[in-house]
């Protein structure tokens, strides 16, 4: 299941990015157990994923959220770094 939100997770941030092939994600779990997904993309395109005052994130997070909940995963944590 949580393979399937990676899967879209990775298409959905390589959609905005000028170097897709730069992007990864991959997923961890936390304490409790729920699915921690860590995106990577370039140093240059860090900007156009968090978006003006952080919109894109939070609208790529609830996203990413609702189709994970729809592939039966409750919770999902996003986070989003550049190297």
């Amino acid at each position: 299941m949580i393979e399937e939100v990676k899967v879209f997770t990775e298409e959905l941030v390589k959609s905005l990015c000028t170097e897709p092939d730069l992007v990864k994600v991959k997923d961890f779990e936390d304490e409790e157990g729920f699915p921690i997904l860590e995106v990577m993309v370039s140093e240059s395109d860090i900007g156009k994923v968090i978006g003006k005052n952080g919109k894109t994130i939070k609208a790529l997070r609830t996203l990413i959220q609702v189709t994970a909940f729809n592939k039966g995963v409750k919770r999902v944590k996003i986070n989003v770094d550049s190297f």
